[in-house]
């Protein structure tokens, strides 16, 4: 019985960047050993690959595409060659795939086949939007899109704003690029003034542009959305003078939370770095200055 090749799940780089620059050489040296690609975009892949590979090797290679108008019944079909024994490479468009696109369908026929499949590392927009954000990494959810029906998303988007004020988890999602304005203006209408908004678009190309505002600012921010990919980011208000990035699973104002400690002799403030109630800030009258 043939011993059944491995699936690589291949991370493209976000945007029009160099892939021998951008991606690691592990990533690199699998790839020019890899002859069978499912894909979601043959094109994409070509563009990518001309880059990597010789051309008599990209000649040779052959390619399955497992897009968003693909049949699930023939999801089986396109894992053929790692069946007859060879490996297989899944590239999305951009990022790491099988998140938020339909590689994940492959990824889970594979498990049920028994053929092993092996993710390598390389950009992904969701974590580098994560990242730039300055919310907290410790606790986040990704909700892929929104609803598409104004009334729907902007209903979604308090909702959001809700379960964030309750559990301090950044809430991330995409939107399809003709619809990304429409959301973010959404976003300003709906939104609690003090809620933090990130916006990170064209992730990893020239224009790339991360601002991370509060609401109130946002309305009156000079940012322009256009046509183009971007990933949202929400989450409430920090608490001051606690830090948001630990320990694992602290909520705003919980007992666990980390104070920074204020700067010695801040008014208004403990050594906790939290606001003093009156009765115990400092009394002050013309005489003390």
């Amino acid at each position: 019985m043939t011993e059944p090749g491995r699936l690589f799940l291949v991370p493209a780089p976000l945007g029009n960047g160099d892939p021998l620059r951008i991606l690691s050489p592990e990533v690199v040296d699998t790839i020019r050993g890899l002859r069978h690609f499912v894909v979601e975009s043959e094109r994409s892949a070509l563009r990518l690959l001309s880059g990597i590979l010789p051309p008599e090797s990209l000649r040779e290679s052959s390619f399955s595409v497992l897009d968003e108008h693909t049949d699930p019944r023939e999801v089986p079909r396109l894992l053929e060659p790692a069946r007859a024994g060879h490996d297989l490479g899944m590239l999305s468009e951009g990022g790491c795939p099988c998140v938020a696109d339909p590689g994940a369908d492959l990824a889970a026929e594979a498990h049920r086949r028994g053929i092993r499949v092996i993710p390598l590392a390389g950009p992904s927009a969701i974590l580098q939007a994560l990242m730039a954000s300055g919310f907290s990494g410790q606790r986040f959810e990704f909700l892929g899109y929104l609803p598409a029906r104004a009334e729907e998303r902007r209903s979604s988007l308090k909702r959001l704003e809700r379960e964030a004020a309750r559990d301090g988890a950044t809430r991330i999602f995409i939107e399809a690029p003709y619809r990304g304005r429409a959301l973010l203006s959404d976003a300003l209408d709906v939104l609690d003034p003090e809620t933090r908004l990130c916006v990170a678009a064209s992730l990893g190309g020239p224009e790339e542009r991360i601002r991370s505002l509060e609401i109130r600012a946002w309305r009156t921010a000079d940012f322009r959305l256009e046509k183009e990919l971007a990933v949202f980011l929400l989450a409430v208000s920090g608490e001051p003078g606690v830090l948001i990035g630990r320990p694992s699973g602290t909520v705003r104002g919980s007992a666990n939370a980390v104070p920074v400690p204020a700067a010695a002799g801040t008014p208004g403030r403990r050594r906790d770095g939290r606001r003093k109630p009156d009765r115990e800030r400092p009394s002050r009258n013309p005489g003390d200055a």
